[in-house]
């Protein structure tokens, strides 16, 4: 006996957080959870301060060589973040 007005608690919370915070938060929060497994632990460890506003990504770096390689693989990155969510919310990344 499936009520059609029921929703699980993922619907619930993602509802929640596209009335109060954007319809993208929700999945801006899996991209910077997902930002470790696309680098992988090496740059991991030099990232710092990871958020997302207006379909940019913010990346703090504690390395200048590597802000600077990662800026070669921009679209690489961008492909591979987005695909965490299956689709693009994420339309640039600043490294600073």
């Amino acid at each position: 006996m499936n009520d059609p007005n029921q929703n699980t608690v993922g619907e619930l919370i993602q509802a929640f957080y596209a009335e109060h915070k954007g319809p993208d938060y929700y999945d801006e929060q899996k991209i910077i959870k997902g930002w470790n497994s696309v680098v992988g632990p090496f740059i991991a460890q030099y990232t710092r301060d990871l958020y997302i506003k207006d379909g940019v990504m913010f990346v703090k770096l504690t390395s200048d060589s590597l802000r600077s390689e990662l800026s070669y693989s921009k679209s690489v990155l961008l492909r591979n973040l987005n695909n965490i969510v299956g689709r693009e919310v994420v339309a640039d990344i600043v490294f600073r």
